[in-house]
């Protein structure tokens, strides 16, 4: 486990929970060792603090790439903190740079590792589950690792869009886990990224109870460092 990220579970974790008291469901599922995509709902910023929060083991977040390569102080900052904290730098811009995040989660969920999609591809501008991206399926394909659908509640209204930080005592803050989508053996065609896909956004909405919309989410400009697929 990255030193940053260790040093996160022994401070703002046990802060948060003891702010929030985040309730978990299903945690059973997350598997103790091995690799694993988790595709959540996206909801808040704050959905990749509670997320790491209560989950045990390290948890690999993609990055917005300008985040790693910033300068001056604050720049050389940002690059320090996603750095030491584990996160894989996306390429925002598409085509063959965008897939270098491919190309470096690979190797880390065939090592292991945990790595965090949301396939909505931004946050909910209004609290409904949108159409999902294929990013997901098609790194669960070419790592040959199981995807774990995740659902979370109430960070919203913990931290809603333009917030700084969560607020105690605005929410009660939800996390469950899924049981493990296993599409091994599955052709990697856009149809059937599609078809893995849908599944994996109805396993999220079974969890989370959020209106289903069935296409995609309206795209905005945030200062959210977590890239999405």
């Amino acid at each position: 486990m990255p030193l940053l990220y260790t040093i996160g579970k022994l401070t703002v974790a046990p802060a948060l929970r003891l702010a929030f008291r985040p309730a978990v469901e299903g945690l059973e599922h997350v598997p103790e060792t091995g690799g694993a995509i988790f595709a959540g709902n996206h909801l808040s910023v704050a959905d990749e603090l509670f997320l790491g929060t209560v989950v045990p083991r390290h948890l690999a977040f993609w990055a917005k790439s300008e985040y790693f390569t910033g300068t001056g102080a604050k720049g050389a900052f940002s690059k320090f903190v996603l750095t030491g904290l584990g996160a894989i730098p996306v390429e925002r811009a598409g085509g063959r740079a965008a897939l270098s995040a491919f190309d470096a989660a690979i190797p880390a969920l065939r090592g292991g590792d945990l790595v965090v999609v949301y396939p909505e591809g931004t946050r909910s501008p209004d609290g409904k589950l949108y159409r999902g991206r294929t990013g997901a399926a098609r790194l669960a394909i070419a790592a040959g690792v199981p995807i774990i659908p995740v659902g979370t509640i109430g960070t919203d209204k913990a931290q809603p869009i333009g917030a700084r930080v969560p607020r105690p005592g605005t929410a009660k803050i939800t996390v469950k886990f899924g049981k493990p989508l296993d599409f091994t053996g599955r052709p990697d065609d856009r149809a059937s990224l599609r078809q893995m896909t849908d599944e994996v956004m109805s396993e999220i909405q079974k969890l989370t109870g959020q209106e289903y919309v069935p296409r995609y989410a309206p795209k905005r400009a945030d200062t959210d460092p977590v890239a999405d697929a």
